[in-house]
């Protein structure tokens, strides 16, 4: 009998003032193998990037149905999702203001493809994978290449 593999994956979001230029970083672990995915935005917030980062380790899956570990030293991100608060401003329609809706959306659709348990990490601290995370999302951030993070730049124009 084999055991089937387990996909983990690291992510971390940065952001250079809150808002300000910002980056991900995620690291997707299948065995042996590694694959790092960065991006960095000319506007963003730090909440934002913790979950684009979150976004883009889905996006980079080519096979669906896999089981998935997420670690993240992001609250915002894993108590979201466990203690269900997503779920509620999905069916309130993000009554209330609630944040980032055009990214929640995109992660409630990716994840449907997925069973997906999180688990959080401290940040800043001796996780190895979170700390290249970080790395990561900081040198995109600090990167000259920024992208628009367009979800954000259009419902905050006034800031531009």
């Amino acid at each position: 009998m084999f055991a089937s593999k387990q996909l983990i994956i690291y992510t971390d979001g940065a952001a250079r003032g809150n808002p300000g230029k910002g980056g991900y970083g995620t690291i997707l672990i299948w065995g042996d193998v590694k694959k790092e995915l960065s991006a960095g935005y000319r506007l963003t917030t730090n909440n934002r990037m913790e979950l684009m980062a979150v976004i883009a380790a889905l996006k980079a899956l080519n096979k669906k149905s896999l089981s998935l570990s997420i670690y993240s030293d992001s609250q915002y991100v894993i108590n979201s999702v466990q203690k269900k608060w997503l779920d509620t401003w999905i069916r309130t329609d993000f009554k209330g203001g609630k944040k980032n809706k055009d990214l929640w959306m995109e992660y409630y659709h990716l994840a449907k493809n997925y069973m997906i348990e999180f688990f959080w990490v401290k940040g800043h601290a001796e996780n190895f994978y979170n700390n290249r995370c970080d790395i990561l999302a900081t040198t995109a951030a600090d990167g000259s290449k920024l992208l628009i993070d367009e979800g954000y730049e259009q419902i905050n124009q006034n800031l531009l």
